[in-house]
């Protein structure tokens, strides 16, 4: 893997918003005009309780003075779960309609997305486990489009690290594809080298 991984803070995460959204409409194949819809949403999500997030920039082609980063390829991001968020209420209607409910204690992994042109390296995997890594909730739960056979690189990911179903096909309000909801318990298990 030739790139770097950095914690960002709320604030660097504002800054880097142009790029993180751009790397966001590649992966998922959206139209770039997504970005300006998006940006609102991204920023109160750097507002939240226990938000926290990663990313990996290419290293700087050449450095003079001090640190530098190169672009930004990919994106990590995520908050602790409460009542009010959408995606909350979302996977709540969806549960209840199963007799079940959400974990008290989780941490909802909202983005995590790795340009087109980077996939394949292992970046999502590193930015997902420096996520995890320092989360304090029971739980980790996310949401996917579903894929025929589970057949891409977010499926391969969230499988090999043991995410099992908690809803499939399920629809999101204002999105007509069906979603995968996982989750699986943390702490991860410590990476083997």
């Amino acid at each position: 893997m030739d790139t770097v991984i950095t914690r960002l803070d709320a604030a660097d995460f504002r800054d880097r918003l142009p790029e993180a959204l751009g790397v966001y409409v590649d992966a998922m194949g959206y139209p770039p005009q997504v970005i300006r819809s998006r940006a609102a949403a991204w920023l109160e999500h750097s507002r939240r309780a226990g938000w926290s997030g990663f990313a990996a920039f290419e290293p700087p082609r050449r450095r003079l003075l001090g640190p530098a980063r190169g672009p930004l390829v990919a994106i990590c991001y995520g908050y602790r779960g409460a009542p009010g968020q959408w995606w909350y209420e979302q996977v709540s209607r969806g549960l209840r309609d199963r007799q079940r409910e959400l974990p008290a204690d989780y941490v909802e992994l909202t983005e995590l997305h790795v340009s087109p042109s980077h996939q394949g390296r292992g970046i999502g995997s590193a930015l997902l486990r420096n996520f995890l890594a320092e989360r304090t909730e029971g739980t980790v739960m996310l949401s996917t489009p579903e894929v025929e056979n589970e057949s891409n690189g977010a499926w391969r990911l969230y499988r090999s690290l043991g995410f099992g179903d908690v809803l499939r096909s399920h629809r999101f309000d204002g999105d007509a594809r069906p979603f995968a909801v996982l989750s699986r318990s943390l702490p991860l298990p410590e990476q083997e080298s």
